[in-house]
């Protein structure tokens, strides 16, 4: 399965999540890539869009790998396995916290500048992003979800590799996928355009969905 650009890939993934019965359910897409995808999955389940902030936190020898991640309300979590089984002292996690978190600020003063951050407690969050190639920024964002107070933790994404899939079970309460080939190779292999999001288009997004412009 191929998709044309995200806005078809979210169309799809919204007609099969519009068959699903949610309740209280918030979508939250993942910067940037991941917005424009939730926000037809948004709009086809007639559900509030929002973005996830979170910004990973990867070993320092293995940067792709997450030992943890940060993200607004003051939500830092730690995969204490990942710590220990790389050796990655109580410094090393602080400095790469730190060097994370600029990055991090940057983005919650862009994104939040019109659109308030909505409350996870208690709901049904789908997170979603454009696909997944190692699956550390989705187990990281799940993550974040979980320990924002949400109660059912739904990711969803149009294409993933199967092993990245089964890998996030744990994490998730369900995953919703609509592809899982192999063999994968990469996730814009699977798009006809898939062309970088801006920041422009992410806070564009935001502000229709809040109607702040049409």
């Amino acid at each position: 399965m191929r998709f044309l650009d995200r806005v078809d890939a979210g169309k799809r993934l919204g007609e099969v999540l519009s068959t699903r019965e949610f309740e209280s359910t918030i979508v939250v897409g993942l910067p940037r890539g991941g917005v424009p995808v939730a926000f037809e999955v948004a709009r086809r389940i007639g559900a509030p869009l929002d973005v996830i902030v979170v910004r990973k936190l990867g070993v320092p020898a293995h940067p792709e790998v997450a030992m943890g991640a940060i993200s607004e309300g003051g939500i830092r979590v730690i995969d204490h396995v990942v710590v220990a089984s790389a050796n990655v002292t109580t410094a090393a996690f602080a400095k790469v916290e730190q060097r994370e978190r600029t990055e991090f600020e940057r983005r919650i003063e862009l994104f939040r500048k019109e659109h308030r951050r909505i409350s996870l407690v208690g709901k049904t969050v789908i997170v979603v992003d454009d696909g997944i190639a190692t699956g550390s920024t989705a187990r990281a964002a799940c993550q974040v979800a979980a320990a924002g107070g949400a109660i059912h933790v739904v990711l969803a994404v149009p294409v993933a590799p199967h092993s990245a899939v089964i890998g996030l079970a744990d994490v998730t309460d369900e995953i919703v996928c609509l592809a899982t080939p192999e063999p994968f190779s990469a996730v814009g292999k699977w798009y006809a355009d898939f062309a970088q999001t801006s920041d422009e288009e992410v806070v564009d997004l935001l502000r229709r969905e809040t109607g702040i412009a049409s």
